[in-house]
Order: structure tokens, then sequence, then C-alpha cells
């Protein structure tokens, strides 16, 4: 059985590493260099970095501090915001990315997933999902962030990604970011069940329970944090003894 991952994921604005609820009301967590360094000393499977308003500024992703995040780390690195074309992809990985994430470009221009999969290998090409559940229960897609909602059904959309090439998604639950009171189990296990191209948990991670359910009850393949490890209310050392105390497949 192949390992579950434990992913910290430095979401970046003007070169700071931040943190908000909902897609909102960000505050400051700290040097994303310095953070980074910490992770992969702590025993974090890899390191998503998102320059988070890139797309929304219409620019590149600040690669001065992808640079220098990835100096300081031994584990894969991926990296996300303002990836618009194949060129900008050769820019981050000579800059130390591992993969690149792709979200709103690739809504705009899906044909980008099937280049970057075919260029570099579908391994390099992670497609982030950003969705909120509507109160008619369905999972729309947004773009820019979290601004702008496109009318795009998460689990079609889904199936797209992975037909045009995606080596993975990357889905965050919009409901359910910052707040702490799990992940979207529900739809993860739908998406493990639809897809077969692992499933990265992101949004809703409170304690170390919540990662277990991910695990268990949302058959994902990783789980992605930010806040709880930025401001040490769970330690990555902490939370992979309890996983596999949970009868949970963890590096160690």
């Amino acid at each position: 059985m192949l390992a579950k991952r434990i992913i910290p994921c430095l979401d970046v604005k003007n070169g700071e590493t931040v943190k908000g609820t909902c897609f909102v009301n960000l505050r400051s967590a700290g040097d994303p260099v310095e953070l980074g360094k910490r992770y992969a000393q702590e025993g974090a499977d890899e390191l998503v970095f998102l320059d988070i308003t890139a797309s929304f500024e219409g620019r590149k992703t600040f690669a001065s501090v992808v640079e220098r995040v990835a100096q300081r780390l031994n584990i894969p690195f991926t990296v996300g915001g303002g990836i618009n074309e194949i060129s900008d992809v050769e820019f981050l990985l000579s800059k130390g990315a591992d993969k690149v994430s792709v979200n709103s470009a690739a809504i705009k221009n899906p044909k980008l997933i099937d280049e970057i999969s075919r260029r570099f290998g579908s391994q390099v090409c992670v497609v982030a999902i950003d969705a909120k559940q509507e109160q008619t229960g369905n999972w729309q897609c947004y773009v820019n962030g979290g601004r702008v909602p496109v009318g795009l059904d998460l689990f079609s959309w889904a199936k797209e990604v992975e037909s045009r090439g995606a080596g993975e998604i990357l889905f965050t639950s919009m409901n359910h970011d910052g707040v702490k009171s799990g992940f979207a189990n529900e739809a993860l296990a739908r998406l493990a069940t639809e897809l077969n191209i692992p499933v990265i948990a992101s949004g809703g991670a409170g304690k170390m329970e919540d990662f277990k359910d991910a695990f268990t009850l949302g058959h994902a393949d990783a789980a992605l944090a930010a806040s709880v490890f930025h401001f040490g209310e769970i330690s990555i050392p902490h939370l992979k003894q309890y996983l596999k105390q949970e009868n949970i497949v963890v590096r160690i």
C-alpha cells in the first residue's frame, strides 16, 4: 500500500506566507523560506507553494522566492500561481520546482494540461481545483483565488482533468478552508471513486483526527494543510505517529 502523504502548504502573497478563512481575512504566517526548511526537517512528504494572487493580479509567480525555498528543500516541491503557458512551467522547473500546480489557467485553457503532461510528464502536472458546495448540494468550481465562479461542476471537471493527462488533483473545499472542522470527506470519497489518479485533500484541517478521516472516510491519497502547521497547533512528527497508531501507512 502506498504511504499517505502529509503536505504543508505555503500560501504566499507579496513574498510572505499568509492564511485566511474561506479564502478571505488573510493574516501573516511567516517567512516561506524558513517555513519550508522547517517542514522538510520535520518530515513533511512534500511542500506546496501557491502564489495566491498571481492569477488575479495577472502576473507571474515570484520566482526569486520559489528559488530560495527550493534551495532549502530535500522533498518534492510543487509551485502554483500565475502559470499560463509552457514557458512558465519550464521557468519554474529551472528555479527548483518538481511539479507545477495549475488552476485558473487550466479552466480557461484546458489544453494547457495536455501540453504540460505531454512535454514534462504527467507527474509534473498537478491540477488544483477550488470548489464550493452550493445550497443545491452541487459543487461549483471557482477561479482567481476563489473569487469568480465559473459554472463548472467539480466532478465533471476532475474527470476531464484526468483524461487530459494530469498526474494528480489538489481539491480545496472553499466551504471548509480555514474553518478547521474537517475535510470535505464525502466529496473526496466520490472523487477517489471516480478517478484513477491521486487526490490531495485541502481545506478543513483542525485536529489530527481530521487527517485520519480524510484518509479513511475520504480515501484521499494525501492531505494538505496550512494554518495548523504554521501556527504550531499540530506538529508533523506527532501527526505521523498518531496516524501510524491508527494503522494508516505513513513515512516516519
